[in-house]
Order: C-alpha cells, then structure tokens, then sequence
C-alpha cells in the first residue's frame, strides 16, 4: 500500500499548514559559494531544511558546482539525532576528462544518512548534477543540512553555484 501524508478524513478541517504539508519545499541557493584551502565540512548558506520529528522525507535536486581535479568536492549531510535513511549523489567519476566526444563516467553509489562522498572534478566544466535520498527522522526534530568542503586542501577554490536545490516532501 502506497504511504500518504498526510491523510485526510471526511469531514476534517482543512488548514493552511495541512494543505502546505502536502506540498513539496524547495530551498535553494541564491548566491555563489567558494571554498578554498579547506578540507573541513561546513554547512552550505542556503541548503538547509527543518523537519518533523518521527517523519519520513524524501528528496531530490541538483547540486551545481565547479571542482578542480586536484581538491575536487566532498558532500555530506547533517542531520538530527536518530536519523536514519540514504542519500545518492551521481557525480563524474574518478580521472574523468571534460573533453571528449564520448560523456563523462558517472559514479552511483548509495550513501548511509550520516556517510560522506567524494565528487569529482574537471578543470574546464561546472557540473549540475543530480542527488536524492530518503530521512528517516527519529524522535529528535532538526535540520537536514547539505554540508561540504574541498577533498584535498588547495588555493584554487571549490565553488557551489546559485541555482543549487534541494527539494523535501514528507511522505509518511
């Protein structure tokens, strides 16, 4: 049986705050974002999303950014305590060449909710990228926040774009 949130009654008051609930909620970013010479997590300014505790969220979006070969980027979320779920970023693969007639290799694997990924860079292309996932929340409300930094320290700086996003939509 397919899971509904939420689920209406006959007869039941329709509010506001139900009938945005059924709707999904993007955030997205509205300015550039470098980092440079770090290899630290921190938090995006911009993609970050408050949920409910003992809910199910699902997401999807696209992450646009440029990365170097040499610190190339690392993504990972934060979540609330007792969050559990996974999240998939397809991104270029290892040594992947921007040029070519014959596309880029595209890595796919799955992530635990509280695992990191590494995506690749190329020296002449911003990429946009696809990225979905599915939150568990525990008993502990909070926010889901995209976080990321370089993978190797170096002056040349990792940028996320504006136009990243990130679409939630709670499902049970």
């Amino acid at each position: 049986m397919a899971e509904a949130y939420p689920s209406f009654a006959g007869g039941q008051r329709l509010r506001a705050s139900l009938l945005r609930a059924v709707l999904p909620q993007t955030v997205r970013k509205t300015a550039d974002e470098q980092r440079q010479a770090t290899t630290t997590f921190e938090d995006d300014d911009h993609l970050t999303f408050d949920v409910e505790a003992n809910a199910v969220y699902r997401m999807i979006g696209a992450i646009k950014y440029f990365a170097d070969p040499t610190p190339d980027i690392k993504v990972q979320f934060t979540t609330p305590s007792g969050t559990l779920g996974e999240w998939s970023w397809m991104m270029p693969g290892s040594t992947t060449a921007a040029t070519g007639t014959t596309g880029y290799s595209i890595r796919t694997e799955t992530n635990d909710v509280s695992g990191s990924r590494t995506g690749y860079g190329t020296s002449d292309s911003t990429h946009f990228t696809p990225i979905s996932g599915l939150w568990r929340i525990g008993s502990v409300a909070g926010s889901i926040t995209l976080q990321w930094a370089q993978n190797t320290s170096n002056a040349t700086a990792t940028v996320m774009y504006t136009d990243s996003w990130l679409e939630f939509k709670r499902i049970a």
